[in-house]
């Protein structure tokens, strides 16, 4: 993933009323012309204001907006990412899907997680480079060493699913999870508790992590729909995705 820390892109400073707006102007003029791409970082909110001369108050005004214009994905605990409006409007709508209350929107999640991903794991097996397969290693070890740290686990597991959908090699695949990955860390996010949930899933991206070793996708397939399986039995067992 690309990152801008904003040091070879010179903002003007602000010096009238309504700053967000025009903050949101100068960004996204900046991403317009191609000075900030896809996939780059943002700076932080404190080196943004400094770089802006506003204060860090009307800089997150300005992030929210570029959020709801679909042209910034902010993460928690990692960092606002510019991103596409398509992707923005996929994950909106996923969001409406999933949450309206109408459809049992969890479930069907959890039958595309399991249409998808085992193949994801197997093209994984095949196509990941050493950099992908180090990614996964890494998070791995983060996982391990998490404890019952609900926000390092989880953004960790959700780096270990990222990394596999992108050793894919396949954009639209790479896409498609980028677009749910909000709704798989709200889900990894409730059934974080169930008892021994935690310990189960890391045995399993484990397993999954030794058959990208071994460059063998019937194992990679099997290790994640495995994987799969336990989700699926987590979530039956956490009241806040069954009610």
């Amino acid at each position: 993933m690309a990152i801008c820390w904003g040091y070879f892109l010179y903002y003007k400073v602000i010096q009238t009323s309504r700053l967000y707006e025009q903050i949101v102007r100068q960004i996204e003029e900046s991403i317009q012309k191609g000075a900030l791409k896809e996939g780059s970082q943002l700076p932080a909110e404190r080196d943004l204001a400094q770089q802006f001369g506003v204060s860090r108050t009307a800089v997150r005004e300005a992030i929210k907006a570029l959020q709801e214009k679909g042209l910034v994905d902010a993460l928690p605990g990692r960092g606002t990412f510019v991103t596409n409006g398509t992707s923005n409007s996929m994950r909106r709508s996923l969001d409406r899907i999933i949450k309206s209350g109408e459809t049992d929107g969890w479930a069907y999640l959890m039958e595309v997680r399991e249409i998808l991903e085992p193949e994801i794991a197997a093209l994984a097996a095949v196509r990941a480079g050493d950099q992908e397969i180090a990614t996964m290693r890494e998070v791995s070890s983060v996982m391990d060493q998490a404890g019952l740290d609900p926000d390092a686990f989880i953004e960790a597991d959700l780096d270990f699913h990222l990394a596999l959908a992108e050793a894919a090699g396949n954009p639209i695949v790479l896409s498609l999870i980028d677009s749910i990955v909000g709704l798989l860390r709200e889900q990894r996010l409730r059934i974080f508790h169930v008892h021994g949930g935690a310990e189960r899933g890391q045995q399993h991206h484990k397993r999954i992590l030794d058959a990208m070793e071994r460059r063998d996708p019937q194992a990679a397939r099997a290790a994640m729909k495995a994987h799969l399986l336990q989700v699926r039995e987590d979530s039956r067992n956490s009241p806040q995705l069954t009610g």
